[in-house]
């Protein structure tokens, strides 16, 4: 099933109900939406050392592509297929380091680059070793410290992120930390795409997020449009915990108290005074949908104040809103709506890029 939605926000509907009802529908967005875009994978740390090996699952659930992350001994880092170019079976199942790359089920072996070594019991065999005998590289990038991955995204990952680079490129990300006591991971039984429609919007904060509600400034709630992604610009109310900008940055003078940045398809990067959290929407099926929530602490002091101090609350009562609109899609009655046009404009830039890629 494929939708257009209008350009002009002030005639446009959303996206029809069966949309996100279709089985079909969440297969076809598999290969046309998230195999074309970047994944955030993890930070470099596990990586640090040369002879490291993280094997992953691209987006586990949707995806389910096996890869793996090296570093070779010349220090260079690497994104391969996980998958034995003999019979198909995972080559590393599990982190180390390591030298080279053993598949245990017949022995072929193969360099942290990815390239063929050796073969027992293969004498005699016609034009041997070839080039698809060598792990095949996949498309990764870096930022900052984190690490990305895809199977065939449209653009580099620096053009796709770059809006946010120039943001808050003035924050020293890599002194972030990762924080693993702090991270969640919640199963909201809606369709991911209900989740993100949530997310791009703060027209229901008055509604749904009494707290938050009560540390931002909602009059001067704004967001800002770019390619692949846009910027929720959370202005806090006076006394509230805000960003120190440099006097140099296009937000001096403002209470700026988050900057929510989502990433399209499913990335939504959320700064705070404190630090940042990443969350990671995964498609599981037209119902359930996972989203982890990864924290960075920078300054421990003010993780538990202003907008970013009280996350697990605001997942809550956003599960609890996305979760009835779940059930009120599968009326029969309801088809199509409207978008407010100040508030809604991150909503309707989603549904736009769905379109475009649904139809490419």
């Amino acid at each position: 099933m494929q939708f257009e939605i209008h350009e002009d926000i002030r005639q446009a509907w959303t996206p029809p109900s069966e949309w996100y009802r279709s089985v079909e529908s969440f297969h076809q967005t598999r290969e046309r939406v998230f195999a074309r875009s970047w994944q955030w994978i993890t930070d470099d740390e596990p990586l640090k050392a040369p002879g490291s090996v993280m094997p992953f699952t691209l987006l586990d659930g949707l995806l389910n592509e096996p890869l793996l992350f090296t570093r070779d001994r010349e220090d260079a880092l690497h994104c391969l297929s996980n998958v034995c170019t003999h019979r198909g079976n995972l080559v590393c199942e599990g982190a180390t380091v390591a030298n080279s790359l053993r598949c245990r089920y017949h022995g072929r072996r193969f360099g942290l680059d990815g390239s063929f070594q050796y073969m027992p019991e293969f004498e005699g065999v016609c034009d041997f070793p070839g080039v698809t005998d060598h792990l095949p590289g996949a498309p990764w990038g870096q930022w900052a410290n984190h690490l990305f991955a895809g199977v065939a995204p449209i653009m580099p990952l620096a053009d796709w992120i770059s809006p946010m680079t120039d943001r808050v490129g003035f924050l020293p990300l890599t002194e972030f930390r990762h924080a693993p006591e702090f991270g969640r991971e919640y199963l909201v039984r809606g369709h991911w795409a209900l989740y993100v429609d949530n997310y791009l919007e703060g027209f229901h904060i008055p509604y749904i997020h009494a707290a938050l509600n009560d540390t931002l400034n909602y009059g001067d709630y704004s967001t800002e449009l770019f390619r692949n992604g846009n910027l929720q610009l959370g202005i806090g109310k006076d006394g509230e915990s805000c960003f120190d900008l440099p006097v140099d940055h296009q937000d001096f003078g403002k209470n700026v108290s988050a900057y929510y940045f989502w990433i399209f398809p499913n990335l939504m990067f959320n700064f705070y005074p404190w630090g940042l959290s990443i969350n990671v929407v995964r498609p599981i099926s037209p119902e359930v949908t996972k989203v982890k929530f990864i924290p960075y602490v920078w300054r421990p002091e003010l993780r538990d104040i202003g907008a970013g101090g009280d996350l697990d609350r605001v997942e809550r009562e956003d599960e609890a809103v996305i979760e009835s609109v779940q059930r009120g899609i599968q009326s029969r009655f309801y088809q199509r709506g409207r978008y407010a046009p100040v508030r809604e404009l991150g909503t309707h830039q989603f549904h736009r890029l769905l379109a475009e890629f649904l139809a490419e």
